[in-house]
């Protein structure tokens, strides 16, 4: 009887040890295919920079789209490449870029009028943004795959 009770704790006990070793590998893995940088940073920037357009917590509003819907068919690469560089003027291409007389009259009518010609300004000359933009992938990362809800994440 002695034997069947040891025999019983044995196996419990190498369940309970394979439970964790399986929990540890899948941890390992959601943490390796997590976007790089903090959650909480990014959630920083886009609410100091993004909010105001895309609302807070990135599901978009009258003005600017859903993030978490946008950001599920791009990598981490074009992300960069939009967030830091993009320029959607109302110009052809050749006139939107520069210092030209096109590019400053739109400025000029933009800033006078109220008008929402520019959909999207290029955030390379901010600092916060520049230094952060992983950080705010990792946080419209996680919002567009589900791994986080609305408001203030966790540390």
């Amino acid at each position: 009887m002695k034997s069947l009770t040891a025999l019983a704790v044995a196996l419990a006990l190498s369940g309970c040890a394979v439970e964790l070793q399986n929990r540890q590998a899948s941890q390992t893995l959601a943490r390796e295919a997590a976007a790089p940088g903090s959650v909480y940073a990014g959630w920083r920037v886009y609410q100091a920079r993004c909010a105001g357009c895309h609302g807070p917590d990135a599901g978009g509003s009258a003005t600017a789209p859903d993030l978490r819907v946008t950001l599920r068919e791009m990598g981490p690469r074009r992300f960069v490449g939009l967030v830091l560089r993009r320029y959607d003027w109302n110009l052809p291409a050749g006139q939107a870029q520069g210092e030209s007389a096109a590019r400053e009259a739109l400025i000029d009518q933009v800033l006078q009028r109220g008008e929402t010609a520019i959909r999207m300004p290029a955030w390379q000359g901010e600092p916060d943004v520049n230094g952060h933009v992983m950080d705010l992938y990792a946080y419209l990362a996680a919002r567009s795959e589900g791994r986080l809800g609305a408001g203030k994440p966790g540390w």
